[in-house]
């Protein structure tokens, strides 16, 4: 069983059925997931995601200024933290928000050895803003701050029950893989995360299990070391 985890969630993921915003009921559902996660002493870490609410590359491909939209981006990914944040301790759970830009009103600044200790004393956190720099994603700061903080595993609760050959949605017939190496994921152009996480896992190590988050108890699961989902990497430090 894993000891210390980083949970990334997709912004899309808050918003349920809505197709914008954050619906609260799933915010609460994901809320108890984690919670059970807690209850069981394992540490937990998370990354959210802002494109519920915005969505930096289409706002740039629009002709937005890419690095002002990728800030707003980021600051979508806070609004989603402090839901977040709001549901995990109304069930009991403290959680503490860190944010890779300043807004000490309503957060933390990252501050890496605080988020530690705040693990070490069975806080959830939960990092916003992103990297704090244009031009990144979500998913590479899951791969940074997992690295940061020695995190065993990252976690990437997604809509899909895995990483597919094709996307399952269009192909009835896609193949759903089980376990991948890193450079399979580079080679084959698969959709797990962007290159830039995906060498930072190998680099370090982390190993990276893709699964369905709308599916009850998925996230125990894999905490558990149950099969859940695809797992990348992590057999070696030479995958």
């Amino acid at each position: 069983m894993y000891q210390r985890i980083l949970l990334k969630l997709s912004g899309e993921a808050l918003m349920g059925d809505l197709g914008y915003g954050i619906d609260p009921k799933v915010v609460a559902q994901v809320a108890e997931e984690i919670a059970q996660v807690v209850r069981e002493n394992v540490q937990v870490a998370i990354v959210v995601g802002g494109g519920n609410i915005f969505r930096g590359v289409q706002a740039a491909a629009a002709g937005m200024d890419r690095a002002t939209a990728d800030y707003v981006g980021m600051i979508a990914t806070v609004m989603n933290a402090m839901t977040l944040q709001d549901a995990l301790e109304r069930i009991n759970i403290p959680t503490r928000v860190q944010t890779a830009i300043a807004m000490q009103e309503v957060a933390e600044p990252y501050i890496r050895r605080k988020a530690i200790r705040h693990l070490e004393l069975g806080r959830v956190v939960i990092f916003g803003a992103g990297s704090g720099n244009p031009f990144f994603t979500t998913d590479t700061t899951a791969a940074l701050r997992a690295a940061e903080i020695d995190a065993q595993v990252i976690f990437k609760a997604t809509k899909v029950d895995g990483v597919y050959d094709s996307d399952p949605m269009k192909n009835p017939n896609a193949r759903r893989y089980e376990t991948l190496h890193y450079n399979d994921v580079l080679t084959k152009d698969l959709k797990v995360m962007d290159w830039t996480a995906i060498t930072l896992c190998k680099e370090n190590n982390i190993p990276i299990v893709v699964f369905n988050l709308f599916q009850r108890g998925n996230i125990i699961r894999a905490v558990r070391g149950e099969k859940v989902g695809t797992i990348v990497g992590g057999f070696c430090e030479n995958n």
